[in-house]
């Protein structure tokens, strides 16, 4: 049975003013263009305003400076985005919750184990020695655990992940599924044959509070010492984290994006799509690199874009010229007859 919820109860867990028909119900959530009359929707973008004019939705979330369309509901709030979400989570929170509770009878676990009180261990994990999982922890079906893991309290791990030997999951982690913690670094070693023999990595991942681990993103185990992620850090699908990487706090890094061995981030740090950087640089406090962009030094705090990435207001200004290069062209061509016709034979 579907939960609903008055626009007025709405009102109340969204800390949004209403503008509309306190006792009017929502039953669920769509995008602007196909909501119908019980659903909540939300418009964070001037660009979608038509879309809102025309939408069946039966609540929107808007900002207080968006206007009105008469005849609709709204719920007026600074960030319309957080109060949809809210609304979503209050809808369907109780979809998202596993039938399989307690620790599945097809978990392979070893005896040394430690688990936490609450928590969920999903159909045919694999759990090796002396693994420490803290309360209310949720473990995915087929995942992976070596030995000497800690994962704390509150971690989600979503199905397929592999965790491997000595990594240390701090409280509320999130894992998407099919993400590996604690891989091989890329090492090797060439003979005078040109032959690789592989370096140990005998170092471990450190991942600290709040950090969520998008789907199929590796992060390799350090050499020696550690491979840090830290807190509050949000990591995209598809991104590659090499060994002794340090991770600052509150970090934003999308999908893609590569970072090779011994490099560090400061706090704040954001990365766009396909960002790649060299290994043994360092970004300070605040870095933003536009998507594609390649980083092949240190770099203090701004923006930056391109490859190599430079401050963005460079590359902006190469951009404008490099679009006009046509017309440069052709002036230098004028300007070379010009001169050929003033120059005596």
């Amino acid at each position: 049975m579907h939960k609903r919820f008055s626009l007025a109860e709405l009102a109340e867990r969204t800390k949004s003013q209403l503008s509309g028909d306190p006792n009017f119900e929502i039953a669920g959530v769509n995008t602007l263009e196909e909501a119908s009359a019980t659903d909540a929707s939300f418009l964070a973008n001037i660009r979608y305003n038509e879309a809102m004019k025309k939408s069946l939705a039966g609540a929107i979330c808007i900002q207080p400076q968006t206007p009105l369309v008469e005849g609709k509901n709204y719920l007026i709030s600074e960030d319309p985005s957080r109060a949809f979400q809210i609304i979503v989570e209050l809808l369907f929170s109780h979809s998202s919750t596993s039938g399989f509770e307690g620790i599945h009878p097809t978990a392979i676990i070893h005896p040394t184990v430690q688990i936490g009180s609450g928590a969920q261990i999903g159909p045919y994990v694999v759990i090796d020695r002396d693994v420490k999982i803290g309360t209310n922890a949720h473990i995915g079906p087929h995942v992976s655990i070596g030995f000497e893991v800690e994962i704390g309290d509150d971690c989600h791990i979503h199905p397929s992940c592999t965790i491997r030997e000595r990594s240390v999951l701090q409280n509320r982690v999130i894992l998407q599924p099919g993400a590996v913690i604690g891989s091989c670094g890329f090492g090797y070693v060439p003979d005078k044959l040109g032959r690789y023999t592989k370096l140990e990595q005998l170092g471990h991942v450190v991942i600290d509070l709040d950090v969520e681990i998008g789907a199929n993103t590796a992060i390799d185990r350090s050499r020696f010492k550690q491979t840090i992620i830290r807190k509050g850090t949000k990591i995209d699908n598809l991104v590659q984290i090499a060994h002794n990487v340090e991770v600052g706090e509150h970090n934003v890094i999308a999908a893609q994006t590569g970072i090779a061995g011994s490099s560090k981030t400061g706090k704040h740090v954001m990365l766009g799509g396909q960002v790649g950087i060299l290994g043994h640089v360092e970004l300070e406090d605040q870095v933003m690199i536009a998507t594609r962009g390649g980083v092949s030094k240190s770099l203090k705090s701004g923006k930056y874009r391109g490859s190599p990435a430079i401050p963005l207001s460079d590359y902006n200004r190469q951009e404008v010229h490099v679009r006009k290069l046509e017309e440069y062209v052709e002036r230098i061509r004028k300007l070379e007859k010009l001169v050929e016709q003033l120059t005596p034979h």
